[in-house]
């Protein structure tokens, strides 16, 4: 198939197609044997549509994305389903010590730095090579200090869509001198279909393979504490829907203003890809299955969305979009007992999350 033809998600690459920062953007599509498409841009990695059937056979877009670059960059939402680096998640006031030296980040969020900062991979055009039509590998190398982040960086991220509907994202790292690194995708997935309104996903019915919380505090950042799930809001480990306890009259629902903690996945042992979460949308029958090798997941319920337009019209409102984003635990920098996030020059930053999409 080729590029250029029409797009099931009904998006245009020339819409996308654009200088940004002095690079070229554009919208790449990945199909597979079902007739299911994936678009991207090289703009943030950002992922604009997912399109898949319900129990019917009626596709649609489960992803939230705008259907232009100009409304990608100036989105109310910049980090809405992009790639997310160098570091996914807050890190206590922008601070953090590594080899007895304290770096100072941007604070984009409250008093701490979030999703890289305001310049982060989410924010730039990534170099794109779209190897088949199931295949796209965008590559970036963050330089040295760019946002406050020590060594040289070089990244490249690949996107498969395979013919069980999988989007396969696999991350691979290296650096020049000993840096942090926590990647993750923040998409917001709304398996109703985006729509105008996109329905709230309160509804859905929720599985997270995690015994584990790490609670925040006021300002959303880990108390240090590890937590139990049993008894609260946040046990996932037999399926609840999302609205079930968002509202719960709980010390950390009200942090988070619903759920936005990471789950500390159930592991055999370090690194295994293995399963993670599992959402099913009753109304249209679609399943999302969430697997990665990384110790945590973020699941935010998209508690701060006030309605903003995204593509073709849909607006997306509060709880509109449930993200699952892989990653290893916030502000592991200053928590010592929390996996490493370090990455020494020799060594291979890893990751591989798959989301699989089907129908109940």
């Amino acid at each position: 198939m080729e590029n250029n033809q029409p797009a099931l998600s009904g998006l245009k690459r020339e819409d996308f197609q654009k200088q940004v920062n002095g690079k070229e953007v554009d919208l790449y599509f990945l199909r597979n044997a079902n007739g299911c498409e994936v678009a991207v841009t090289n703009y943030g990695g950002s992922l604009v549509a997912i399109m898949v059937p319900d129990r019917d056979g009626n596709m649609a877009n489960v992803i939230q994305g705008h259907d232009n670059i100009d409304d990608c960059v100036n989105s109310p939402e910049p980090f809405l389903s992009t790639l997310v680096g160098r570091y996914g998640n807050r890190i206590c006031h922008g601070k953090f010590t590594l080899n007895g030296k304290q770096y100072n980040l941007a604070i984009n969020n409250g008093p701490n730095h979030l999703h890289g900062g305001p310049t982060g991979f989410h924010a730039r055009v990534w170099d794109a090579e779209q190897v088949n039509e199931h295949t796209l590998v965008l590559r970036y190398v963050s330089a040295y200090y760019e946002e406050g982040f020590p060594g040289e960086l070089s990244m490249t991220v690949m996107y498969t869509w395979t013919d069980d509907n999988e989007l396969i994202i696999d991350y691979k790292g290296k650096t020049n001198k000993k840096t942090i690194v926590n990647m993750t995708s923040h998409g917001f997935f709304s398996l109703t279909g985006i729509a105008n309104p996109t329905p709230s996903q309160e509804d859905v019915l929720c599985t997270i393979n995690a015994d584990f919380y790490v609670p925040i505090d006021e300002n959303c950042i880990p108390t240090g504490e590890i937590r139990s799930v049993k008894g609260t809001p946040f046990d996932f480990t037999e399926p609840h829907t999302v609205g079930e306890r968002i509202n719960a009259d709980h010390e950390q629902i009200k942090n988070g203003a619903g759920y936005d903690h990471c789950y500390v996945l159930n592991k055999r042992e370090p690194g295994e890809l293995s399963f993670a979460a599992k959402i099913v949308e009753p109304k249209s029958g679609r399943t999302m299955e969430v697997y990665t090798t990384e110790p945590g997941v973020q699941f935010y319920s998209d508690n701060w969305a006030d309605g903003y337009k995204g593509q073709h019209g849909a607006t997306f409102g509060k709880r509109s979009g449930l993200c699952f984003e892989a990653q290893h635990f916030p502000d592991s920098p200053n928590r010592a007992h929390f996996p490493s996030v370090v990455l020494n020059p020799g060594e291979v930053y890893t990751q591989k999350t798959v989301y699989k999409f089907g129908v109940e």
